[in-house]
């Protein structure tokens, strides 16, 4: 147990620049509370002890903001990052070296007994708001972006963004588990997609119309002089996506 406690400290002294010392980080830290006392409470609910795991948990709720069923069960250096509004499950399981930042929810679907909330393997990072539903199995190394939901199972070393949650990036690679800035946008290159094949149909029909009216007119078609489509200048899309032509 001290063991334990030791690797949990020892996780937010290494992700956490802002901890200064092992005080401030039992004083100051909700999500190191809630994850010691959650380590207790977790130890009678396997005793089978009643009621009292609950009240306890609900004790840390108070006090944390996090709330975690005594039932859940965490693995060593879980990072919970400022923590407010988490909600862990029951059947969730966490795996070694897992980052959740506030706001996160391992939330489960239906009224069926046995596991019906999340698993996340090693390393996993669950960005701000994210929530895992489901009884599903997030492999290890896996990064889920900020606000997305994930309803199916993903495989390991991805990175998952969207509601619902889309695998955009897979390989083998090991994550920076703070890097936020390097998960891809995916609605906007989607659109940029969509816009450039506007765009290129706009401009066929264009040269088409000009063409088109140059043999009524009986007049020599210079293709060179036909104008291009504005789409793309659209005022409130390039103020929307931005005009970063590097995710293209």
């Amino acid at each position: 147990m001290i063991k334990t406690i030791k690797s949990d400290i020892a996780i937010i002294r290494e992700r956490d620049p802002a901890a200064r010392g092992i005080l401030e980080i039992f004083l100051c830290y909700p999500g190191f509370q809630s994850i010691f006392i959650h380590r207790f409470t977790h130890k009678l609910w396997n005793l089978k002890l009643p009621l009292i795991p609950r009240i306890l948990s609900q004790i840390n709720r108070s006090l944390t903001g996090i709330e975690i069923h005594p039932g859940a069960k965490i693995g060593r250096k879980v990072f919970i990052d400022h923590g407010m509004g988490v909600v862990i499950g029951e059947t969730a399981e966490i795996g070694d070296n897992c980052l959740l930042y506030q706001g996160v929810t391992l939330g489960g679907t239906g009224k069926n007994h046995g596991k019906r909330h999340p698993t996340l393997k090693e390393n996993v990072v669950v960005g701000a708001g994210a929530k895992v539903l489901g009884s599903i199995i997030v492999g290890a190394n896996t990064r889920i972006g900020a606000g997305s939901v994930v309803v199916r199972s993903v495989q390991g070393n991805s990175t998952v963004v969207g509601i619902p949650g889309r695998v955009v990036h897979q390989s083998g690679a090991k994550i920076n588990p703070l890097a936020h800035s390097a998960l891809p946008d995916a609605e906007a290159n989607v659109i940029r997609n969509l816009m450039d094949r506007i765009d290129i149909l706009e401009n066929q029909l264009n040269r088409l119309q000009k063409a088109f009216q140059n043999l009524v007119d009986d007049e020599v078609i210079d293709i060179s002089k036909l104008g291009d489509a504005q789409n793309l200048k659209d005022k409130e899309i390039i103020e929307f996506l931005g005009d970063d032509k590097t995710n293209y």
